[in-house]
C-alpha cells in the first residue's frame, strides 16, 4: 500500500502509544492480582470474587492479544508490509486502518473469514 510517510508516522505513533497503555494496565491488573488476597468468611462472596478475578483474567489475556497484534502492526510497518492485506495482497482501505490500525485483512477477506466461521464453527 502506499500510505504516505506522514501517514504510516501517525499510524506508527498510534499503535506505540496504544500498546505503551496496554503494556501499563496489564503491569498494574497483574500487581493487584497478585497483591490481593481477601479472605472471604462467606461462600457466595468468596464465589462472587472468583468470578471477578476469572472475568479479569480474560480480559488481561485479551490485553496481551492485542499487544501481539500491535507488536506485528509495528514489524509489517518496519518491513514496509504495512497496509497490505495478508491473505490476498491487496492494499487495505485507509478507512479500515484508521479503524483499526492493526488490521491484517482488507475488508473482503475479512468478510470472507467471517462467512467462513458461520459456515464451520470452530474451523477458521
Amino acid at each position: 500500500m502506499n500510505i504516505r510517510k506522514e501517514k504510516l508516522e501517525g499510524f506508527k505513533k498510534e499503535l506505540l502509544n496504544r500498546r505503551e497503555a496496554i503494556v501499563r494496565d496489564l503491569h498494574l491488573s497483574t500487581e493487584q492480582m497478585i497483591n490481593d488476597e481477601p479472605f472471604f468468611a462467606d461462600s457466595i462472596d468468596q464465589a462472587a470474587a472468583d468470578t471477578d478475578r476469572a472475568i479479569g483474567i480474560q480480559l488481561r489475556n485479551r490485553e496481551s492479544q492485542t499487544l501481539i497484534q500491535i507488536n506485528e502492526a509495528l514489524r509489517r510497518i518496519d518491513a514496509g508490509a504495512y497496509g497490505d492485506c495478508v491473505s490476498c495482497g491487496e492494499s487495505i482501505t485507509e478507512a479500515r486502518i484508521k479503524a483499526f490500525p492493526f488490521t491484517t485483512l482488507c475488508i473482503d477477506c475479512k468478510a470472507e473469514l467471517e462467512s467462513e466461521e458461520q459456515r464451520y464453527p470452530g474451523r477458521a
